[in-house]
């Protein structure tokens, strides 16, 4: 009896060990030793590389483990825009897809391409009640009414289909299975609504520069559909070479 409960007792004290996250100072110790790992690699983004983004490394890996996912998987769909950590939607489809408890997201398009009434809804089927779930119909108009088409650099005019889909998917997400963007927007929700026009002011070419580094501006892969980094605007790199200038800017934060 007594060898039975010390083998008890390894097991339990083993499972500890490997616990990673916030439960215990060793499950913490744990999280940290990970993603000081990650943290020296080349291989994930910049945003969670160096001493500095230890942090995020730290968040990034500890989200990883509630949602039951690669660490790795989480970093390279884990964007940060306008300041705001996001995901991108097709991270979240294909968690959705694979969570076991619904069949894969299916769309459903309706109305007239090219109107306001254009738009396409979202639907899946629980796996344990066999019920069909749906999103509400995303259309145009409301893209265009939410000012979702005016955006500087918005792919709704020009990849209208694609962004109807992850729109509805991300509503059906939201309001089935929240728990999966564990309270996080798409990049591409921050993308179209996240941009507050500010009032112009003079900025030194150094403040120029600062802003621009920590302000990501995400695009799209119009071959692939994927979120994207933008280029940098050669236009506004040349003026900050220009350390004696000043000029008069409106940022888009």
């Amino acid at each position: 009896m007594s060898n039975v409960q010390t083998v008890n007792n390894n097991q339990a004290l083993a499972t500890k060990n490997e616990e990673l996250g916030f439960y215990n100072m060793q499950a913490f110790q744990n999280l940290q030793r990970v993603a000081n790992m990650f943290n020296k690699s080349s291989m994930v983004p910049e945003t969670f590389q160096g001493e500095k983004n230890l942090g995020n490394a730290v968040i990034a890996i500890e989200m990883a483990v509630r949602m039951g996912v690669s660490p790795l998987m989480v970093m390279q769909n884990l964007y940060v825009v306008y300041g705001n950590p996001s995901w991108s939607s097709k991270f979240l489809i294909a968690t959705f897809n694979q969570c076991g408890r619904f069949s894969s997201i299916k769309y459903k398009f309706t109305g007239k391409k090219g109107t306001p009434e254009y738009g396409c809804t979202a639907y899946a089927t629980e796996l344990k009640t066999g019920e069909k779930v749906e999103s509400i119909t995303v259309t145009m108009g409301m893209a265009e009414s939410e000012g979702w088409t005016n955006k500087k650099g918005s792919k709704w005019l020009t990849m209208p289909d694609l962004m109807l889909q992850y729109r509805a998917a991300t509503f059906l997400i939201r309001t089935v299975a929240p728990e999966i963007s564990m309270g996080l927007e798409t990049a591409e929700e921050v993308r179209d609504c996240g941009a507050i026009e500010v009032e112009a002011k003079t900025v030194s070419p150094e403040e120029e520069i600062a802003h621009n580094a920590n302000q990501i501006e995400m695009g799209f892969d119009e071959e692939i559909g994927e979120v994207i980094d933008a280029e940098v605007n050669p236009v506004e790199e040349s003026k900050a070479k220009e350390p004696e200038e000043q000029s008069e800017l409106t940022f888009n934060v």
